[in-house]
């Protein structure tokens, strides 16, 4: 295999990728903009008729010098992996510069405004577009190198400090994301930009500690610690309410990406174990919904019953459970794409069912609304705002923190099942189902297991789900709501945990986020998906089955080399000796 021929001599690309480095902070210290755009200056005093202190920079400016100042130290001083940190770093400040190029010509009504107008001149977002530009080149064409390790064998206080420390900065990093450019609005016009920028710069900072390794060291480092790890992030969950992502407005965006974790963990079992896709699968959780709706004592019930919560949710997973048993039982005779036509049936009879009102448990048109909400011990409703601690949080808290432990719970299940003979079980069906029947697995029954433990995980979600709305109508289980949660479950990688919890918070903050763009908020979002999958077709958190099939990596990420080293003959099997008579 031929290699890339570099574009520069080592000294020569050190050189380029120091001036693009220092050439990204004197970016920062530029104006952005020549004149004031009709819908108002450009954001944190970028735009020139402001720019009276070039020195105080703040929002996009400051996270591109931030970003700026650590290319610099990088290119200057020796360090691990450098080459993999300064490309990540240029790639991070080239979609800085690009985005704010964009948008400020976009309503600036042309280059002028990113360059020269009328005597005033403003080139910060082509300093820094050129300054990603010779960063990249300055790697283009270099061996990479290995992404060095770090020692992990620490000291026990030591080792907690370290993983406490890296959760409380991804703690900050979350809490930066959801209230990166605001709500939008009249008040934020430009949002959408000022939250793009903000992602490349995330990103710079996500390549930058992925070259040192420091990502790879935390995840073995809370791979050796890990029920401490689990405390932790379970610790930094609650503490989300008390950072600036803490309003009521995040706090129910949050309730529904825990909902929505909750059943695609389920969904993980059905598609990313066992390797039976379920196109309807967002059913269960309808049916579980219902049931609750029905048990509640909501006025427009049919039943006219009212149960306490915990009762419910054991007879929502179950009617939820003995669903999904009638639904796998085909799979004992169809398999691939005709089992996905039945799931998918599956899902329109249900939704057809419900919008119908048959046997008047649906409400149909109507929905099922005024479901009580829960109440806390004292009698606190759990969507009013409660003090902790001597803060005041915003109401729907409580529901916040009973999906956090619902889904510490589905992921205890899951990852137990995972680990069982049933679990191996359902992986060897995967991968080859007429092998696995071949060793003796019995693949019907395990098949109408997947189903069942999936569909039961589902009906629990359903019932949190239809207290934390208040109201259950079918339009919110229409097929494309399968479609998202599979779309989670793959994007964040087929039989990982922590994976499906990732793939559904991307496919709802990011949609809320880009809610600016109005019309192309879901072209952005589609592109968005398909840049993943294109470079990330193992998913962003991978197991390490799909990681070693799609990525050809081991666990650690290194490369799998299925032939021996250069020059090197293959080793020949002996002949077996057959013993003489």
């Amino acid at each position: 295999m031929s290699e890339t021929k570099a574009l520069f001599s080592p000294s020569v690309a050190r050189v380029v990728g120091i001036v693009g480095a220092v050439l990204a902070i004197v970016g920062a210290l530029l104006p952005w903009s020549t004149f004031v755009l009709n819908k108002g200056a450009w954001p944190d005093k970028a735009t020139l008729q402001f720019f009276d202190a070039p020195f105080e920079v703040t929002g996009f400016r400051w996270e591109l010098l931030l970003v700026g100042i650590v290319a610099v130290l990088c290119a200057v001083i020796k360090v691990p992996g450098q080459l993999r940190v300064l490309r990540g770093l240029g790639i991070g400040i080239f979609v800085i510069g690009l985005v704010h190029f964009a948008f400020i010509s976009s309503e600036g009504g042309g280059l002028g405004a990113v360059t020269a107008a009328d005597g005033s001149t403003a080139f910060g977002s082509v300093a820094t577009i050129i300054a990603g530009v010779l960063l990249a080149l300055s790697t283009s064409g270099q061996q990479l190198g290995e992404v060095p390790s770090w020692n992990t064998k620490l000291p026990l206080p030591v080792a907690y400090l370290g993983l406490l420390v890296s959760f409380g900065v991804l703690l900050y990093l979350v809490s930066l994301t959801l209230t990166a450019g605001g709500q939008g609005g009249a008040a934020n016009p430009y949002s959408g930009p000022i939250f793009l920028s903000f992602l490349g710069f995330g990103g710079a900072l996500i390549a930058a500690a992925s070259g040192l390794g420091i990502l790879k060291w935390i995840s073995k480092l809370s791979e050796q610690h890990r029920a401490f790890s689990i405390v932790v992030l379970l610790l930094c969950a609650f503490l989300l309410p008390f950072t600036d992502a803490g309003t009521e407005y995040w706090m129910t965006v949050a309730a529904n990406i825990g909902v929505y974790a909750a059943t695609a963990i389920g969904l993980n079992i059905v598609v990313g174990l066992a390797g039976l896709l379920d196109l309807g699968y967002v059913a269960f959780l309808g049916i579980g919904a219902f049931v609750a709706a029905n048990l509640s004592g909501a006025a427009a019930s049919a039943l006219g019953v009212h149960l306490p919560f915990y009762l419910v949710v054991i007879i929502s997973a179950a009617i939820a459970g003995i669903f999904g048993a009638i639904v796998g039982s085909p799979t004992l005779r169809v398999r691939g794409d005709y089992l996905a036509i039945v799931t998918l049936a599956f899902g329109e009879i249900f939704q057809i069912a419900a919008r119908n009102n048959i046997g008047g448990l649906t409400g149909g048109s109507n929905a099922i609304p005024n479901i009580p909400p829960l109440q806390w011990f004292d009698g606190t409703a759990y969507n009013e705002s409660i003090v902790l601690f001597g803060v005041q949080l915003p109401s729907g808290v409580l529901y916040y923190f009973l999906i956090i432990l619902l889904i510490a719970a589905v992921m205890t299940v899951f990852a137990n099942l995972k680990n069982s003979r049933m679990g191996r079980a359902w992986i060897a069906i995967r991968e080859d189902e007429d092998a696995a029947r071949a060793m003796g697995i019995k693949t019907g029954k395990a098949k109408i297991l997947a189903f069942l433990c999936g569909a039961v995980l589902a009906g629990i979600a359903g019932a949190v789900f239809a207290h934390k709305t208040s109201t259950v109508g079918y339009e919110s289980f229409l097929f494309m709501e399968s479609v998202t949660l599979l779309a989670a479950v793959i994007l964040g990688g087929m039989g990982s945990i922590p994976g499906a919890v990732l793939g559904a918070s991307l496919l709802f903050v990011l949609p809320e986020k880009l809610r600016a763009f109005s019309e192309y908020r879901l072209l952005l979002f589609g592109l968005a998906l398909i840049l993943i999958m294109r470079f990330r077709p193992q998913g962003l958190i991978p197991d390490r089955h799909r990681r070693a099939e799609l990525a050809g990596e081991d666990a650690e990420g290194h490369a799998i080399d299925e032939a021996g080293p250069p020059g090197e003959e293959p080793e020949q099997p002996r002949p077996q000796e057959v013993p003489a008579r």
